[in-house]
This record gives C-alpha cells, sequence and structure tokens, in this order.
C-alpha cells in the first residue's frame, strides 16, 4: 500500500478504523492510537498541550514549571499561655532602708518600696557611659524599610570647648530628634562612636560626647558620618549620654565621684550632674547634710553617704 498521495491516505483512513497522524516533534507518521499529547505542569496541575507526540519524543513533565503550593497554617495551640513581660521586667528600681517594725503588732515592714512615676511606670535608672560591643563597621544597611549606614555630606564638624558637638552638612540629612549616628575619623577620637542627634536645621546637627572636648575644627579626610540604629535598653530612646555643663571644667570647681573614683553622681533626670560650685581648697572632709541638720544625704541603697573627702 502506498501512502505518496494525499488522497490515498485518505482513502486508506476511510477503510482503516485506525486512523494515521504525525508526530510534532520528528515529523514521522505514525498510527494515531500510537500517538498521545505532550502534558507539561501549568499551575498547580498538569495540563494537555493537545500536541501529539511519538513515544520516543514524549517528555516528561519538569517539575520545575509546577507551582509551589504552601500547606495550610498549624492548628494554633488551644488557651496559650503568654507570658506577661511587663510584669516579668525587673527594671524597676527599690529604695532601701532600716528594718522597721509595727509599733502595735510586733510585724516587720517590708523595706523595699517600689518606686513609680505618676503614670503608674516604674523608675529606671538612666544607662551611662559608651556602648560596649558596637561596630561601625558592622552597622545593618537596612532594617524594615528604613535605610541605615547612609554617608552624610558632611562640611564641618566643631566642638565649643564642652560636651556638645556640631557637624553641618552639604544636604539635607532627614535626621529628626534621636536619631542615631556613627561617628569616625575625627582628629579627636574621644568625639567618635555611637550617638543620639539633636537637629538644630534641615542640615546640621549636634550631639552629646562622654565628657568636654576641646574647642576645635575635628573634620578630617578620613572622616565618615553614616545613620544607624543600634539596641537601647527597654523603655529608652537615647544612646546613653550626658547633658549640661562640660564634666572637666576648666576652672577650679569641686565635683562629686564615686568613691572607687570611676563615675560621678548624674542626676536622674538626665540634667546634669551633682557639682559643688564653690569650695573651701584644703578641707579635709565635708558632709553634705540636710538643710535641717538631722543627718546626712544617705545613698538609696543604704550603703553609705555622699561625702566631700577633699577639695581642688
Amino acid at each position: 500500500m502506498s501512502y505518496a498521495s494525499t488522497s490515498g491516505r485518505a482513502r486508506t483512513s476511510a477503510r482503516n478504523p485506525r486512523s494515521f497522524a504525525v508526530c510534532h516533534r520528528c515529523g514521522t507518521w505514525y498510527n494515531r492510537i500510537d500517538l498521545q499529547f505532550q502534558r507539561a505542569w501549568r499551575g498547580a496541575q498538569i495540563q494537555d498541550l493537545y500536541i501529539l507526540v511519538c513515544k520516543q519524543c514524549y517528555d516528561i513533565p519538569n517539575e520545575q514549571l509546577r507551582a509551589i503550593t504552601l500547606p495550610a497554617d498549624p492548628v494554633p495551640i488551644y488557651y496559650p499561655s503568654v507570658e506577661d513581660f511587663d510584669t516579668a521586667e525587673t527594671d524597676y528600681r527599690a529604695t532601701s532602708m532600716p528594718a522597721r517594725v509595727d509599733p502595735r503588732t510586733g510585724i516587720p515592714i517590708e523595706s523595699d518600696t517600689l518606686r513609680i512615676t505618676q503614670d503608674l511606670h516604674n523608675r529606671t535608672t538612666e544607662p551611662f557611659g559608651r556602648p560596649e560591643g558596637q561596630d561601625a563597621n558592622a552597622v545593618m544597611p537596612l532594617y524594615g524599610v528604613k535605610h541605615l549606614a547612609v554617608p552624610l555630606n558632611v562640611l564641618s564638624v566643631s566642638s565649643n570647648g564642652t560636651a556638645t558637638i556640631t557637624v553641618t552638612c552639604s544636604s539635607v540629612t532627614g535626621l529628626c530628634p534621636d536619631s542615631q549616628v556613627s561617628v569616625l575619623g575625627l582628629s579627636n577620637s574621644a568625639a567618635c562612636g555611637f550617638y543620639s542627634v539633636c537637629p538644630i536645621s534641615a542640615t546640621a546637627f549636634t550631639y552629646q560626647t562622654y565628657g568636654s572636648i576641646a574647642q576645635d575644627a575635628l573634620l578630617t579626610g578620613t572622616t565618615r558620618i553614616i545613620t544607624a540604629d543600634i539596641g537601647l535598653p527597654r523603655g529608652y530612646k537615647q544612646i546613653p549620654k550626658i547633658h549640661g555643663p562640660p564634666l572637666w571644667p576648666s576652672t577650679a570647681v569641686c565635683f562629686f565621684e564615686n568613691e572607687a573614683g570611676d563615675g560621678i553622681f548624674l542626676l536622674e533626670n538626665g540634667d546634669g550632674y551633682l557639682q559643688l560650685q564653690s569650695c573651701t581648697p584644703g578641707a579635709a572632709a565635708d558632709l553634705l547634710q540636710l538643710e535641717s541638720s538631722a543627718g546626712v544625704i544617705l545613698l538609696e541603697d543604704g550603703s553609705g553617704a555622699i561625702e566631700l573627702q577633699g577639695s581642688l
């Protein structure tokens, strides 16, 4: 039987219950029963492409074209018991006083008293000192949708002899109060580090260092100031710093140090520190007494009193 002509194929197909078709891949004629539709993944299911191919040309559906089907969410825990983090926090302060006994009942009175604000929040001490473990080269570039590690176009960096540093930029900084920056490469390394800023204009801001800096222009060829966002203690928005007058004034005044000499007594609201504006040079020892002369000023933990051992 010859299939040289189309009319011959048509006549033969009409007499034969089996029809003929060509493979769309290799172009060879086959009995229709020997061909099958090519199938492929479309979305989450396999669909026919309505392309007839032979067994040799048939491609196994590629799993890479299959849509990823996410499983259902796990069944939530019935009656979950979530920790009360506000209650579990231990960032409160307690006052300490001598043990007291109720004169009528003889029952001891609890000596620790929690100190709270008028809006019923626990009072905490303001952290002080340089942040530990911070690396300016490891500032994350993105926090959520907030871009960080953005260099500022610095024109000048100057100190006025106090703890305040003023930075002026050539373009709008986009900083807001309590925004954080990382400062590197100043001529005085004491002014480098991580700080919360206070904008004074669209292109200038100030920040407080951890001690007074001699009046000078601090900008160098290697100065680099970038935006940052480091972790802070719970409930605080500013990197620890000192407000108020310089720590080490050039005039001879007296200030109160810890007994170990490793710090000074800061005021709780961060407005300054205890300082004696006038004192008698050469005094052997002075006690700070209450106005009524009823006693000395005791420390809250009951460990002692504030005492001026000497004066400048």
